[in-house]
């Protein structure tokens, strides 16, 4: 494509431009060391780094054109470099995700996307979303926190959502394999970054809202995370939203400004569109939940396999977003009976084990004390909680962590998770600091294979053990080095020796 078929869309995006010829462009690079001959480069700014920086390095890589957003890098660069285009533009992050289109066809104007945001939930909702459209015959794609999911394809990303230009060729992609249908989480962080910019969602998710993601490289407030948040109901035809959350006159506020048709979905309010009541928790090695969907008319009994009062909430926005779309009542429960979320309240299956063993990402305190709450609902004997907190990350996450363990478990097996590049014991350090609040009982070991064995060797019939933190992470990262763990592995290995 040439650069003037590739930026035909920029408008007033564009604010000046020196285009010395117009190349064609081979491929769309915002990592320098990525850019090859023939390549556009988007310079922009970071939490931690700044593209401007790395300019001359895309044009020793071979970049025929510059995107950028500092007026002085741009005056600089233009003159220093007179065989490569620039162009200076309000946004480099949105000129990255309109290019981005344009370059791979306008993949996302093709597909029917659901947008989920949201504090907790997003990544079990996709895959209840998923499941039931696949259930119905339309297949649909999955892009979140565990990874991109299509058409028996699977890829590992970094960010719950993408960027824009890898968003855009995960959608070519998908339409290549016959997917039209794609569910993704959508966090306030990549509005913030303007990863989904440009885009139009079929229908945006509201899941719940909490205090989250706040403080440096993150957001400032609250106030500004909630606010984010919102601007996807800015973005889309129709909406589903959780009666029950906080803050969601908010939610309702811009979709009642934006005329947004929108449905609602409460296990609290029998007026709203989707109810959800007579829950039931009973516990065997999947610890089932029922609970009864009344909606259009319909009353309908619905068994899931993923534990917990916060799956009755995921399951209710799932039928909501998926009977909207026309799925019948019968098809939603059926597929719900069957669907499985990698780690998420993931139970461990083996022939020998005759307690739930419950895989969970839940890696700060809100998270961590969400689903301490949810086992509890299953009446355990004891839990036994197994988890650690990762290096490079907040001390304060540790802390509270630790308190939150020593508050809800009956005993907590303190481990690694992650240290990255700090040291294991003053990370385990922190975490005695927050469990020494309590009067919970711990114990400490640094190997979190011995951690998981130790746990499972102490559980009792009628425990519930839970491994906290890694969730679907296949691999345990230290001193930048990621080495191969997985804990479905490692409670295999345990019961297969006894």
């Amino acid at each position: 494509m040439n650069l003037s078929g590739l930026i035909k869309d920029f408008g007033e995006l564009a604010l000046d431009k020196k285009i010395r010829t117009d190349s064609e462009i081979k491929g769309i690079a915002y990592d320098s060391r990525k850019v090859k001959d023939g390549y556009a480069f988007t310079a922009a700014k970071g939490a931690v780094t700044d593209g401007h920086d790395y300019i001359d390095g895309a044009v020793k890589n071979g970049a025929s054109a510059i995107f950028c957003d500092s007026k002085e890098a741009y005056e600089i660069y233009s003159e220093k470099y007179k065989d490569v285009n620039f162009i200076l533009t309000e946004n480099s992050r949105k000129a990255l995700a309109l290019a981005s289109a344009e370059f791979f066809g306008r993949p996302a104007d093709k597909m029917t996307l659901i947008g989920i945001t949201g504090t907790k939930g997003k990544t079990s909702t996709s895959f209840m979303v998923s499941h039931i459209l696949e259930k119905a015959g339309i297949p649909c794609g999955i892009i979140g926190t565990t990874g991109i999911y299509y058409a028996g394809n699977y890829e590992y990303i970094d960010n719950s959502t993408p960027e824009s230009y890898e968003l855009h060729r995960l959608f070519a992609e998908m339409l290549k394999c016959g997917v039209k249908h794609c569910v993704m989480e959508v966090s306030s962080q990549a509005l913030m970054l303007h990863r989904v910019y440009g885009m139009h969602f079929d229908t945006a998710v509201f899941t719940n809202i909490s205090p989250d993601h706040i403080g440096e490289g993150e957001h400032k407030s609250f106030g500004e995370y909630i606010s984010y948040k919102g601007q996807l109901f800015t973005m889309c035809s129709k909406a589903s939203i959780n009666a029950d959350s906080d803050k969601i006159d908010f939610i309702k506020d811009i979709i009642e400004k934006n005329s947004v048709p929108c449905v609602s979905f409460s296990c609290k309010d029998e007026s709203a569109d989707y109810f959800g009541c007579d829950e039931n928790f009973y516990i065997d090695t999947d610890m089932k939940t029922e609970f009864t969907l009344k909606a259009k008319g319909q009353t309908k009994k619905l068994n899931i396999n993923v534990p917990g009062e916060f799956s009755v909430y995921n399951a209710l926005c799932a039928a909501s977003v998926c009977m909207e779309m026309g799925v019948d009542i019968d098809t939603v429960a059926k597929a719900l009976s069957e669907v499985k979320v990698i780690g998420r309240t993931e139970p461990v299956h083996h022939e020998k084990c005759n307690i739930p063993v419950i895989i969970d990402y839940a890696h700060n305190a809100l998270s961590l004390e969400s689903l301490f709450l949810a086992v509890k609902r299953y009446n355990p004997s004891r839990i036994i909680c197994v988890f650690g907190c990762g290096g490079n990350r907040s001390r304060l996450r540790r802390y509270d962590m630790g308190e939150i363990s020593g508050k809800y478990a009956d005993l907590s097996v303190i481990t690694s998770d992650n240290p990255r590049d700090e040291e294991l014991e003053d990370i385990m350090s922190d975490i005695l600091v927050g469990i020494a609040k309590t009067d919970g009982k711990y114990t400490v070991i640094k190997d979190r294979r011995n951690a998981i064995f130790y746990a499972l060797e102490h559980a009792q019939k009628g425990d519930i053990v839970i491994l906290a933190g890694k969730g679907q992470q296949t691999y345990e990262e230290i001193k930048g080095v990621k080495y191969h763990f997985d804990e479905r592995e490692v409670v295999k290995e345990y019961y297969d020796t006894l």
